[in-house]
């Protein structure tokens, strides 16, 4: 029983800045990835950015010098801090989380309900 809570969407003009932050609630799970993925009208859901429990990163290549994603284990929560925003980064923000309980066993995943950003001009 896992749930995924996202905040920080909104309205922000090109060039400009927003945070989003997630936090998960319920069973975490020591072992596991938080990320962001996101979602603009008639287009596939794709990632944006990623974090291990060990703070390994990976990022779109489209965000990649923009973006900073980073997390806080005692408080399971991620966050996306995005600067130099273009109208291309217009779109709905998941928070996802994968986790198993140890090495030996299977994986479960978690979405969160989505946020707005919305970049203007």
């Amino acid at each position: 029983q896992v749930q995924l809570v996202e905040s920080g969407g909104g309205l922000v003009q090109a060039g400009g800045s927003l945070r989003l932050s997630c936090v998960a609630s319920g069973s975490i799970f020591s072992i596991n990835v938080m990320g962001w993925y996101r979602q603009a009208p008639g287009k596939q859901r794709e990632l944006v950015a990623v974090i291990t429990s060990g703070g390994s990163t990976n990022y779109a290549d489209s965000v990649k010098g923009r973006f900073t994603i980073s997390r806080d284990n005692a408080k399971n929560t991620v966050s996306l801090q995005m600067s130099s925003l273009k109208s291309e980064d217009t779109a709905v923000y998941y928070c996802k989380l994968v986790q198993r309980r140890n090495m030996l066993s299977g994986e479960y995943t978690y979405w969160g309900q989505g946020t707005q950003v919305t970049v203007s001009s």
